[in-house]
């Protein structure tokens, strides 16, 4: 008999400013921020597509948004993903802030100062 594997783990990789959630050795997905003061403003959220439709985009979020939530931070969803699964998840609605034209003008020059 077979038994289910277990649910891969969300790691954060605060030194990549993203948590990632890795499969069998390899990065299988990833939701990209950056810290400005207490809010993290998630920007971009990806699954390869070889581990599309199991759910791990899901789980990614969740767990980073409850890691978010443990360290007092607060949420600005950038990223139409992490968006979306706030509009369907409203335990997070107590920590999450409006995308505001600062926030985004912000988020493009500390972007620009990456390239």
């Amino acid at each position: 008999m077979n038994r289910p594997s277990p649910a891969p783990a969300v790691e954060r990789a605060h030194d990549r400013h993203r948590y990632e959630i890795p499969v069998g050795g390899r990065l299988a997905g990833l939701t990209a921020y950056r810290d400005h003061a207490e809010q993290r403003v998630f920007y971009h959220t990806e699954v390869d597509d070889a581990f599309a439709g199991q759910g791990l985009a899901a789980r990614l979020v969740q767990e980073a948004l409850t890691d978010v939530r443990r360290s007092g931070m607060r949420i600005v969803p950038v990223c139409p993903y992490v968006a979306k699964y706030l509009e369907r998840h409203e335990e997070f609605a107590d920590i999450t802030d409006p995308v505001t034209p600062e926030i985004l003008h912000w988020l493009k020059t500390e972007l620009r100062a990456l390239t």
